[in-house]
């Protein structure tokens, strides 16, 4: 189990000399929304014909959020 559970961890943490994490790097979480993101705004949101603009990116921002949220989540659950 991670020692951050809420978000995952570091994604690509960086280990020093003496294998010390020395820089954590974005979170796990992060890393899940931003992948998730992109798909989203490919696909794209019916309803929401304004990209760019500040209620598509809130959607597309949630929506990503939610998807990392459940990948985290997912994760957990032992085979």
């Amino acid at each position: 189990m991670s020692a951050h559970p809420k978000d995952g961890g570091p994604a690509f943490p960086s280990h020093g000399s003496m294998g010390e994490v020395s820089h954590e790097g974005m979170s796990l979480r992060d890393y899940f929304a931003a992948k998730a993101m992109q798909a989203f705004i490919i696909r794209g949101f019916s309803g929401q014909r304004d990209m760019g603009s500040a209620e598509y990116d809130e959607t597309v921002s949630r929506f990503a959020y939610e998807s990392a949220d459940a990948m985290l989540r997912a994760r957990e659950v032992q085979p």
